[in-house]
């Protein structure tokens, strides 16, 4: 199948030519934009031919091309319909939020600007950089997009571009990590970090402690008292380079198949990346019962345990590193992982380019995928955060799942930590809204014609959990308020949702 440009330019008009970047920059960060406003705020109204129209709270009439990365916005006028460009496009959100919520935000309209910003910096790297040949790191790199429904997905904390581009995944970067010597007195740990040691060599009386380049340079003021006084002393580099994926501040060393998690004294979409204290403590609880989860499970799904974390105890989360499991010893042999949100933005060679049957490869997707995120809820009250960004997809040569791997402890809950409801809503969100809907959307746009929701339909009838009937005839799913919670100043671990349209309940 030829690749098409999901976000092309606009055709130039000849007495104005365009310039491409800043147009394709425009289009990639209008779509997910598009998405929180129509979802959250505005009310749907009868569309016409390939173009969607919607009331906003002030009552102006918004239409839009497409529907899973919406485009070409326009505002009615009176006249006719006049397009909006992304820097009214903003300025049109935010008059519409402030209708609807009563509060004003100055913060968020700026990040939707820099995220904007940042893909066309993005765009511009991308020009000139080779991209990885293994095909995981290649789905970890891929997301120019990011998070298809959030208001300022790409945005970098507002900083030069000069001082995030070198780390960002996006633009294929690859670099070593830095390595420093933590006085042993101040040494915080817990779990196994063996791994950490092995990266380099510290001097007597100190323990080896890689640091994430971007955060050195962000924490820099904070820790220039530990450099002078001896607590932190700098021992250069690794002698490898380490890969950023999706998440930015999680790395994969492809030599030694170690995944490294770092703070970021950054905002990125909903939160500032740091490894928060409160985190950090709860972790082994966390992943054990994890692993106690999938250790239970019948069929080759896996875990990718985070096994320990060190830091410093005067610098305890600005400093803070976690060590995870790599890959290799958790897959089904000659399979080949790929990260589920790449799938969603595209990538040259991911299967859903390839399949010759798309029915049979997403019953097999669903397959790997479903029962044990299901299972660990049912069975040992695990809440896997199984969205995009924590599900890799390993397939076979042919390009079908014949695993599915899940990551990223943090994000877990754990019953009865959590009430069993509001652990179900949480799982319901991030498996079937988050993830199942945005690939069989994917899907569905690469094989016009396919339904993907029976089959869905179909594996969830499988699994006897009793909030399964409920959820196949509910109208509703819940669907999380990313705008809403960002311009309302809510947490950025705060979970609000409102009820959408339940496509089991319509197959």
């Amino acid at each position: 199948m030829e690749r098409v440009d999901p976000f092309p330019p606009p055709p130039a008009d000849d007495a104005a030519p365009r310039d491409d970047v800043a147009d394709r920059a425009d289009a990639y960060a209008a779509a997910p934009l598009l998405n929180c406003l129509l979802r959250e705020v505005a009310e749907p109204l009868q569309g016409t031919g390939r173009r969607r129209v919607y009331r906003l709270p002030g009552g102006r009439l918004l239409r839009v091309r497409g529907e899973r990365r919406p485009a070409e916005p326009e505002v009615y006028a009176g006249d006719g319909w006049r397009r909006v460009g992304h820097p009214e496009l903003v300025k049109l959100v935010a008059e519409e939020l402030v209708r609807h919520t009563g509060l004003p935000n100055h913060e968020l309209p700026a990040e939707m600007i820099d995220s904007r910003d940042a893909v066309a910096a993005l765009l511009t790297a991308r020009a000139g950089a080779t991209p990885p040949g293994d095909p995981y790191l290649l789905s970890e790199q891929s997301l120019l997009t990011g998070h298809p429904r959030h208001p300022a997905p790409k945005a970098r904390g507002g900083g030069p571009v000069a001082g995030w581009l070198p780390y960002a995944p996006e633009a294929h970067a690859r670099f070593p990590l830095a390595l420093l010597g933590l006085r042993a007195d101040t040494v915080v740990e817990e779990g196994d970090t063996s791994a950490l040691d092995t990266l380099g060599e510290a001097p007597p009386g100190y323990r080896l402690l890689p640091a994430h380049p971007w955060q050195l340079d962000l924490a820099a003021r904070d820790l220039a008292p530990a450099f002078v006084d001896g607590r932190l002393i700098r021992l250069g580099e690794t002698a490898f380079e380490a890969w950023p994926t999706a998440a930015i501040r999680t790395l994969y060393a492809p030599e030694r198949d170690l995944f490294l998690k770092f703070s970021l004294d950054v905002r990125i979409t909903n939160d500032i990346r740091r490894l928060w204290r409160h985190d950090l403590l709860k972790l082994r609880r966390t992943d054990a019962a994890v692993r106690t989860a999938f250790a239970a499970l019948d069929g080759p799904a896996a875990w990718l345990s985070d096994s320990g974390y060190r830091t410093a105890d005067f610098a305890f989360e600005e400093l803070a590193v976690l060590v995870r499991d790599g890959l290799r010893a958790h897959l089904v042999p000659g399979a080949t992982p790929l990260l589920a949100a790449g799938l969603v933005e595209d990538f040259a060679g991911s299967p859903l380019d390839g399949t010759a049957d798309p029915a049979a490869w997403w019953e097999a997707y669903l397959a790997q995928v479903v029962p044990p995120a299901l299972a660990a809820f049912a069975d040992h009250g695990v809440v896997l955060e199984a969205h995009l960004q924590n599900t890799l997809v390993a397939v076979d040569a042919d390009g079908t799942p014949v695993q599915a791997l899940f990551r990223d402890a943090e994000g877990v809950k754990l019953l009865p930590e959590v009430s069993r409801a509001a652990g179900w809503e949480r799982l319901v969100y991030c498996l079937i809204v988050n993830h199942l809907s945005e690939i069989a959307a994917a899907l569905a746009e690469h094989r016009p014609g396919l339904d993907p929701w029976p089959a869905v339909r179909r594996e969830l009838s499988r699994h006897d959990l009793p909030e399964i009937p409920a959820l196949l005839t509910s109208p509703t799913l819940p669907g999380k308020t990313n705008l809403l919670l960002r311009w309302t100043g809510a947490d950025g671990a705060d979970a609000r949702y409102l009820p959408l349209p339940n496509p089991l309940a319509r197959t």
